[in-house]
C-alpha cells in the first residue's frame, strides 16, 4: 500500500470515529436530558483526561508493532512513587511530579530493554511487568492508600481550572488542558522529529531499519521509556483527582486506552497511527462509558459492553489489514 493510500484510509479512520462519536452524544442526549449538561460534559472530559493521557503514551508502542500491557499498573506505581515523595518525604510539589514521571520512564526502559535486547514478545515483557508493578504498589504502601490532604495545589493538578475565570461558564478542568498539551507534543513529535520517523518506521519494518544501520534496538527502548513517562503524568492526573494513591487500582486501564488508541485508527500491526485519532477513540469510550451510566445500565453490562468495543475495535483493524493487501 502506497503512502498516499495509507494517509487516504487512516482519514476515513478518523472520520468514521469521529461520526460514531457524534452518533453516540446525539444518542445519549436524546436518550436522557441530563447528558448534554455542562456539569456532565465537564465530567466525561474529566475522565477522559486520564485514559487519554494513557492512550497517548500507548499509540506510540503501538506504532511500533509492540504492545504495553504495564500501562495500567504503571499509571498506579507512579502515582505511589509521586505519594511517596510528597507525603512520607515532604518534598515540594515539583519534585513530587518529576518523581512520577520518572518511575515511569524506568518502567518504560526497562520493558524496552526487555524486548528490544532480551528479545521477549512485548506482549509477555509487559504483562510481567503489569504484574511486578501491581505488586510493588501493595508492596510499598502495605497496601493502604497515600493521602494528599497535607500537600497544597496537589488536588489542583486535575481538577483545577487555569481558565475558570476566563470561562465561568464552561470552566474546563486543568486535566483536560495536560491531556491536550501532551498530545499535541506527542504528535508533534510524531510528525517532526527523527524520534517520529523511526517511530513509524519501525511499525513498518524493523529489519529494514536495522539493515540501514539505524540502532533499532536504543530507539525502541527510547519510545518505551518517553511512553513511560506519559504514564507518569496519567498516575499523578489520577490520584490529584483521587486526593489518593490507591495502590489497587489500575487494572483495566490498560484495555480501554488501548481500545482507543484501535478506534482512533491505529494499527496493531504497527506503521500507522494519530494522536488526534487516539483522542477521539478515548472520548468515544468515555461518552459510551458515561452514557451507560446515566442510562442506570448495570455495571457489569457496561464492562461487557467494553469487551465487545474492545473485539470489534480489533476485528475492524483485521479487516483494515486485509483490504490493504
Amino acid at each position: 500500500m502506497s503512502e498516499k493510500e495509507a494517509r487516504k484510509g487512516s482519514a476515513h479512520q478518523k472520520l468514521l470515529a469521529f461520526a460514531s462519536l457524534i452518533v453516540l452524544v446525539i444518542g445519549f442526549s436524546l436518550a436522557s436530558p441530563n447528558f448534554f449538561q455542562v456539569d456532565n460534559i465537564l465530567s466525561i472530559l474529566q475522565a477522559t483526561s486520564v485514559n487519554g493521557v494513557l492512550a497517548v503514551g500507548v499509540t506510540m508502542v503501538i506504532i511500533t508493532g509492540g504492545i504495553d500491557l504495564s500501562i495500567g499498573t504503571m499509571m498506579t506505581f507512579c502515582a505511589v512513587v509521586s505519594g511517596m515523595v510528597l507525603t512520607w518525604l515532604g518534598l515540594p510539589l515539583i519534585l513530587g511530579v518529576i518523581a512520577g514521571m520518572a518511575a515511569g520512564a524506568a518502567c518504560g526502559l526497562v520493558s524496552g530493554t526487555l524486548i528490544a535486547k532480551a528479545k521477549i514478545p512485548p506482549f509477555i515483557a509487559t504483562l510481567g511487568m503489569m504484574l511486578v508493578l501491581k505488586g510493588l504498589s501493595l508492596i510499598l504502601t502495605g497496601t493502604k492508600p497515600i493521602y494528599f490532604n497535607n500537600t497544597d495545589g496537589y488536588t489542583d493538578i486535575s481538577q483545577g481550572s487555569l481558565i475558570g475565570d476566563l470561562l465561568p461558564v464552561f470552566p474546563l478542568p486543568n486535566g483536560v488542558l495536560i491531556l491536550f498539551i501532551v498530545a499535541a507534543i506527542v504528535a508533534w513529535v510524531l510528525s517532526r522529529t527523527v524520534l517520529g520517523r523511526y517511530t513509524f518506521a519501525l511499525g513498518s519494518n524493523e529489519e529494514a531499519v536495522r539493515l540501514s544501520g539505524v540502532n533499532t534496538d536504543a530507539w525502541k527502548m527510547g519510545i518505551y521509556a518517553l511512553a513511560g513517562s506519559i504514564c507518569g503524568i496519567a498516575g499523578i492526573l489520577i490520584s490529584s483527582r483521587l486526593n489518593s494513591a490507591q495502590p489497587a487500582l489500575g487494572l483495566g486501564y490498560e484495555l480501554e486506552a488501548i481500545a482507543a488508541v484501535v478506534i482512533g485508527g491505529t494499527s496493531l500491526s504497527g506503521g500507522r497511527g494519530t494522536v488526534l485519532g487516539t483522542l477521539i477513540g478515548a472520548l468515544i469510550m468515555s461518552v459510551l462509558t458515561n452514557g451507560l451510566r446515566i442510562l442506570s445500565v448495570a455495571p457489569e453490562w457496561q464492562t461487557v459492553v467494553t469487551g465487545v468495543i474492545i473485539i470489534a475495535a480489533v476485528y475492524a483493524d483485521q479487516m483494515r489489514r486485509r483490504s490493504a493487501r
